[in-house]
């Protein structure tokens, strides 16, 4: 990393940057993480390390307040954690995962919360979805999937999958039928755009695609092209594809992996006319390696704007991939910076 980046992120405090390098201030003889709430330093003063013991090698200490060398400490004891937590059917105390890790269980579930995004808890539960989800897909019997996701009664995997899936586990087996689904397609500024929605949300936002397209992704739901009753409702989605940094916050109806959920929910966290790169977002989740899966769930993501995958952009700023074309991801990023 640059010294240009590394110092913004100092100055946003930034905590997705903790562990890639620690900030050296030469005056005080201290180092700290990027995100430490301490008074900034000015800028002359400050040199940039790997790691810690490259700022000790210097003649450099650690910090007191932020103590950047537990930053490895816990991303080991987040690890060892989500090992726990994919090796056990049924789900963890987190007092247990704290004190198998040496950690009291607030500090841990704050610590754990910084690196994935998710509580243990909550993390547990997408974990489990996921594999209900892939239970579902390669069992013949909703009754089968129930245990194999690691379920020890129906009554839970229904009361689980009710609310993330939207629909009963026999609808989600069988492609989503019995899910009512509303369209339209409606000309934009950026193109003709196609738009769908569940009762709960908006399921699919896409540029120049059609209804047979929309089949495809949806091949089991009552799709019903919407009529005017709906003008209202598609007038609000399109202000927001063409002011996305003003338009107010749509509701979806969207589902992935656990995986794919969290790197959604950090791209909705970015600011308008604000950019996060793959290896940023990556970290965001607690995932620094995964850079490339975070790339293909930026591209899996079926709402166009509203999840805002064109703020991604590549590790040296240029714009990467974009579903729809660089044309429109370029114009969408400056409506936002404008």
């Amino acid at each position: 990393m640059d010294d240009t980046a590394a110092w913004a992120a100092v100055l946003r405090r930034d905590r997705a940057y903790d562990g890639r390098f620690v900030t050296g201030v030469l005056t005080t003889g201290i180092y700290c993480r990027p995100s430490c709430a301490a008074r900034h330093p000015a800028r002359a003063n400050v040199r940039f390390f790997a790691d810690g013991a490259a700022a000790r090698a210097a003649g450099l200490r650690a910090c007191k307040r932020c103590l950047p060398d537990d930053v490895a400490r816990d991303a080991t004891a987040v690890l060892a954690a989500i090992e726990a937590i994919r090796g056990n059917q049924e789900p963890l105390a987190l007092s247990a995962l704290a004190a198998e890790c040496g950690y009291s269980p607030a500090h841990f579930q704050r610590i754990f919360s910084r690196h994935t995004g998710l509580s243990p808890a909550a993390y547990a539960r997408a974990l489990r979805t996921e594999r209900a989800r892939e239970a579902l897909t390669i069992n013949d019997r909703v009754v089968d999937a129930i245990y194999e996701a690691g379920f020890n009664a129906p009554s839970r995997f229904y009361g689980t999958m009710k609310g993330r899936i939207g629909m009963d586990p026999s609808a989600w087996k069988n492609g989503g039928q019995g899910v009512d689904i509303h369209w339209t397609k409606t000309d934009t500024s950026l193109g003709q755009m196609l738009v769908a929605w569940t009762d709960k949300g908006v399921c699919r936002l896409s540029f120049n695609e059609d209804a047979q397209a929309l089949a495809v992704r949806f091949p089991a739901a009552r799709l019903t092209e919407a009529g005017d009753d709906a003008a209202t409702y598609v007038a609000r989605i399109v202000a927001g594809v063409e002011a996305p940094a003003a338009s107010a916050a749509i509701p979806v109806d969207v589902r992935g992996t656990a995986f794919q959920e969290a790197v959604w929910k950090a791209l909705s966290e970015i600011p308008a006319g604000e950019t996060r790169s793959y290896a940023q977002l990556a970290a965001a989740i607690g995932r620094p390696a995964a850079v490339r899966a975070v790339g293909s769930a930026c591209g899996a993501n079926p709402v166009a704007v509203l999840i805002p995958c064109h703020r991604a952009l590549r590790s040296d700023g240029t714009l990467g991939g974009y579903a729809y074309g660089l044309g429109i991801k370029t114009e969408l990023l400056k409506r936002e910076a404008d």
